[in-house]
């Protein structure tokens, strides 16, 4: 059993807005958040959090209500968050670097009851704010927000007064093969995922943690703001990701622990090739790399660079979202995302919903606290994914090594049927990160004469100079023939969501066209 190392005398949280106020007599006066703009200690969040509550309510905001949330990293945000929990609503995190339609899209899908804009701390925020002319409003040293009209038509959803019921968050999935949908989690999915986060990481209140990943996606929120804040450690923001602020902030900000995703470790590496220069992060005890495939190649590199095990780990929004993680006194020289989290159950089954054997690939199924309530306004998806037993069927193909730890090889929908054969495009991608002039790369399929195609988008380093034939034939050496690409087409940059996946959809979209 994982020692919880933040556990005190002090009620462990059962609704995230009671997170802040865990640490405020036991260390109201030491550092919780901090952004561009300043830093917040314990007490001014839960001041803050005070605050905006009654701000809500003075708007109209009634529990059940959905309070969409426009915003990029920034300490203002943690504390709306958890106002808006406070007051009994849903969180609807959005990031401002969406586009005017998607925003538009999620506000007409989620009916909130206002909208609020965090302008102070991203530019995009204040442009999206001043389209729909919202009213600013000061909030003293949290700087201003804008605010939208009441929508009177917005209904509350029930409230039961159970965390395990009553949702915290409705979060977007980021749509990279197909439309978003809306995943609600409660209170109890995100604090389960909060504990563990912080269990498996050995959080300590000294630590220091990297805040990158955007709070408004589920690896973000879960697992680095409130697993951080529940285990009493200081969260250090930073909305946008570029690899020389990143090399600067770890050091300038003494960052102990790192979770990111593994474009942004590639990104950080060639940054540094590049330029000759050496990783000066002496704070660091911790690296992570979630949210989409880990090449081999890359995880040696970043090990030799950063002179430690990169950690890895499995999940999806659906999840809260994570469902397995290597564990700190277990390194692993592989690629695998280690072992189910304590608490989760999986399944490895076959399209019939059947256990496979051990060590057969199948889809993942899992089952614990952490999965969502469903899926906000559509119940047909969410009885195609929630099974009975209530097993939530991932749609990621793996398989379970001979110790217990599992490797995710790829997803069923973006399953390549090629001759006959099956391609999976994780296999594929692995093989093209390990030439040393790609920085990632994305395979999907394409139809053609009642066939698939294999076509491979390729994002190559600074300065490299091979060719997509040089590329075709560095491939056709390590794998099979049906394995093979078609076509690569190199680009500058992989289109990606604000959490780094790659929207192979938009590829999609491309590879037909061209």
């Amino acid at each position: 059993m994982i020692r919880d190392p933040a556990s005190t005398d002090v009620a462990a949280p059962g609704r995230l807005e009671q997170l802040p106020a865990r640490w405020v007599t036991l260390r109201g006066g030491t550092l919780a958040l901090s952004d561009a703009r300043g830093e917040w200690t314990w007490r001014e969040l839960e001041h803050g959090r005070k605050q905006l509550a009654e701000l809500l309510l003075t708007l109209g905001v009634r529990a059940g209500d959905r309070v969409m949330v426009v915003a990029e990293n920034c300490c203002a945000l943690v504390a709306v968050l958890f106002a808006v929990t406070s007051v009994g609503a849903w969180v609807v995190n959005v990031n401002a670097r969406m586009s005017p339609r998607e925003l538009d899209s999620i506000r007409a899908h989620c009916q909130p009851r206002r909208v609020l804009y965090l302008g102070d701390d991203s530019a995009d925020a204040r442009h999206h704010a001043e389209r729909v002319q919202a009213t600013r409003l000061s909030l003293g040293r949290w700087g201003t927000i804008a605010v939208t009209a009441l929508d009177e038509r917005c209904t509350p959803e029930p409230v039961t007064g159970n965390p395990a019921q009553d949702v915290a968050a409705l979060l977007y999935t980021t749509g990279t093969t197909g439309d978003p949908k809306a995943v609600m989690l409660t209170h109890a999915n995100l604090l389960f995922i909060a504990r563990v986060s912080a269990e498996l990481r050995r959080l300590t209140q000294d630590d220091r943690v990297y805040g990158l990943l955007p709070i408004s996606h589920v690896y973000g929120l879960a697992s680095v703001c409130l697993g951080t804040l529940r285990a009493g450690a200081s969260l250090h923001l930073q909305p946008r990701f570029n690899p020389a602020s990143m090399l600067e902030f770890l050091a300038s900000h003494r960052i102990t622990v790192c979770q990111g995703v593994p474009a942004m470790y590639a990104k950080v590496i060639e940054h540094l090739k590049s330029r000759g220069e050496k990783l000066l992060a002496a704070s660091l005890r911790f690296i992570y790399a979630g949210g989409s495939p880990l090449a081999p190649e890359l995880k040696r590199e970043v090990e030799r660079v950063f002179g430690m095990t990169l950690h890895n780990g499995y999940g999806l929004t659906e999840a809260s979202p994570t469902c397995t993680q290597t564990r700190q006194d277990e390194p692993r020289t592989d690629c695998s995302v280690g072992r189910a989290l304590p608490g989760v159950e999986l399944r490895i089954v076959d399209p019939e919903g059947r256990d496979v054997e051990a060590g057969t690939p199948g889809e993942l199924w899992a089952r614990g606290p952490n999965i969502m309530k469903g899926y906000y306004r559509d119940a047909a998806a969410t009885a195609e994914v929630i099974k009975p037993g209530g097993w939530l069927a991932t749609g990621d193909i793996a398989r379970q090594g001979e110790d217990g730890a599992y490797f995710i090889e790829g997803r069923v929908k973006e399953l390549i049927i090629r001759s006959g054969f099956n391609v999976n495009p994780v296999e594929v991608e692995v093989v093209l990160n390990s030439h040393p002039d790609v920085i990632q790369s994305a395979v999907i399929g394409r139809k053609k004469d009642g066939d698939e195609e294999v076509i491979a988008f390729v994002e190559l380093a600074g300065g490299a100079r091979i060719t997509p034939d040089q590329l075709l034939a560095y491939a056709a050496g390590l794998l099979a023939p049906y394995k093979r690409p078609s076509e690569i087409i190199t680009m500058g940059a992989l289109p990606t969501a604000a959490n780094g996946k790659v929207l192979k959809g938009r590829l999609a979209h491309l590879a037909r066209d061209a």
